[in-house]
């Protein structure tokens, strides 16, 4: 077996040992049956057509959080994000296979070497990244998988297969941005100013790059700026 094969295969390990752990059923024969037959079941062309992935990026504190939290309020049986990988060790109360496949950065770097992830970024000397199979594994679900990630990493995902929707939210102005930013009184003043140059070469990437994006919202008032985010999912 192929060492690519061989890491699906563990992937795969891991992803049901940790919905087990998870779920705790009852009957763990049933439990397993029923994981890997929904796991080996082929989705129909409707299904990859109608569940395509959706990536969803814009500036800190543009509100992105807000537009998505509130459509998987309102649909949860129809979004959800996929689980992603990070070589940093667990925070109080995350859960592995829940909150990230938590791993190490020798694994995740062997794992980017071979192609299993679609999109991968170094924040703060740590790996974050999406694999291949965690996508997949919440189209096959039935569900549209959503990734909030950063222009690097939706330029990693254009150019896989995955054949993704890609959406931009963008603030009224950058001043407009950077009121809300300051407004928040929660961060420093280094981490304002941060914050704000990562947003200026998104801004800038989006002026440059227009054609990247199926759709760009304009987030100013939040019940029209939401109306349209349903819209884009029609």
């Amino acid at each position: 077996m192929a060492d690519a094969d061989m890491a699906s295969v563990q992937e795969i390990l891991e992803d049901f040992l940790s919905n087990l752990l998870t779920n705790k059923p009852t009957d763990v024969f049933s439990f397993t049956r029923d994981y890997f037959t929904a796991f080996h079941q082929p989705p129909s062309n409707q299904s990859l057509n109608s569940h395509r992935p959706v990536v969803i990026t814009g500036p800190s504190g543009v509100g992105k959080g807000t537009l998505i939290n509130r459509l998987r309020s309102e649909y949860p049986d129809k979004f959800a994000f996929s689980v992603s990988h990070t070589s940093r060790s667990p925070r109080p109360g995350e859960r592995e296979g829940v909150d990230y496949h938590f791993t190490t950065k020798e694994e995740i770097q062997r794992q980017i070497n071979e192609g299993a992830f679609v999109e991968h970024a170094i924040v703060h000397g740590n790996y974050y990244g999406t694999s291949r199979h965690a996508v997949e594994r919440v189209r096959d679900s039935g569900k549209i998988c959503l990734l909030d990630i950063d222009i690097q990493g939706a330029k990693q995902v254009k150019q896989t297969d995955l054949n993704a929707r890609f959406l931009f939210i963008t603030p009224p102005s950058f001043g407009v941005l950077e009121s809300r930013l300051r407004g928040r009184g929660t961060e420093r003043e280094e981490d304002v100013i941060k914050r704000l140059e990562g947003a200026k070469r998104e801004l800038d990437f989006l002026d440059s790059s227009h054609s990247f994006f199926d759709a760009v919202i304009v987030n100013n008032k939040l019940e029209e700026s939401y109306s349209q985010f349903k819209d884009f999912f029609g």
